[in-house]
């Protein structure tokens, strides 16, 4: 485990916030004083930039060398169910998911340099991507290739290869 005590600008909440953040009675739209307050108790991460050739295992190898992991939930394409890139992870403490921020945050996992933040907590039905075509909403207008997140954007491969042209 890593040590370190007291605030540093690596754990501190981010300007980024969930546009869908749901009330925990779940209906609701959640006020951003009330994600706020969940961020601030939070054991839970939303890691982003993975490949989708990821597993859970490799993800559970490095994050538990900042503390015991509670669970990882892999985000899946919400059509094909498929990893599509992110996952949560969600520590026993607090202190253990500052540490993963601290010291995991940017660092390279299945060559790519990962991103973590805090999440107000994972909440059935989020595991799945926001994107129309079920991945991720970035995956959707990224204009480079991209083989460890599917090759090309979406909108850039269907204008190559149009639907229903399969080449001879």
């Amino acid at each position: 485990m890593f040590g370190g005590t007291g605030n540093s600008p690596s754990i501190e909440l981010s300007s980024y916030r969930d546009q869908h953040f749901k009330s925990l009675h779940h209906t609701l739209q959640g006020s951003r004083a009330e994600q706020d307050r969940l961020l601030r108790v939070s054991t839970t991460l939303y890691v982003g930039n993975l490949s989708f050739y990821t597993t859970e295992e490799q993800i559970y190898e490095l994050f538990t060398r900042c503390g015991d992991i509670r669970r990882i939930i892999m985000g899946l394409d919400k059509y094909k169910k498929t990893p599509c890139g992110f996952c949560f992870v969600e520590y026993y403490t607090r202190a253990d998911a500052e540490n993963c921020l601290r010291y995991i945050n940017g660092t390279r996992l299945d060559d790519r340099i990962v991103r973590t933040d805090w999440d107000a907590g994972f909440i059935e039905g989020r595991q799945y991507g926001r994107g129309k075509t079920g991945g991720q909403v970035r995956d959707e207008y990224r204009t480079d290739y991209d083989g460890g997140r599917g090759g090309y954007g979406k909108i850039i491969a269907q204008k190559i290869q149009p639907e229903g042209h399969f080449g001879r």
